[in-house]
């Protein structure tokens, strides 16, 4: 399996499993699947939206980390300087905290649906909170 659905306000997106670069964030993340949350607007890191998962140890090391995404690489931060939580970059991201800069590790990354990434965080920014769930992809 490689590829997740992801429902996020009135979006879905195809995103495709990182696993060769970050394996063990990819085992680690299948786990909590079904995911279903909120995504928010980020505070710090610029144009992005967020799913804070507060103290959940999910227990990786960095890999395949990176401070500075690209619209459509969701990134994972497995806790330490700051909560853990799913990042989902739409434009211009430096990844970060009220700590500083953060590194997260990239193990998913959008193959379609890109088009409607900057609605989505447009839609965080001005009217909140928005359902996200992410699952196996079933064709």
């Amino acid at each position: 399996m490689s590829d997740l659905i992801i429902k996020a306000g009135p979006h879905t997106f195809r995103a495709r499993m990182e696993a060769e670069k970050a394996p063990q964030t990819c085992a680690a993340f299948l786990k909590l699947l079904p995911f279903k949350e909120n995504l928010l607007h980020v505070r710090w890191s610029g144009e992005a939206t967020w799913v804070p998962l507060g103290n959940l140890d999910v227990r990786v090391p960095p890999e395949n980390a990176t401070v500075y995404p690209l619209p459509g690489e969701i990134l994972l931060y497995p806790g330490g300087v700051s909560e853990t939580e799913v990042l989902i970059p739409y434009g211009h991201t430096q990844f970060g905290s009220k700590a500083g800069l953060l590194a997260g590790n990239h193990f998913l990354t959008v193959v379609s649906g890109n088009e409607y990434l900057a609605a989505l965080g447009h839609l965080t920014l001005w009217k909140g909170a928005q359902p996200i769930t992410i699952d196996v992809f079933r064709a």
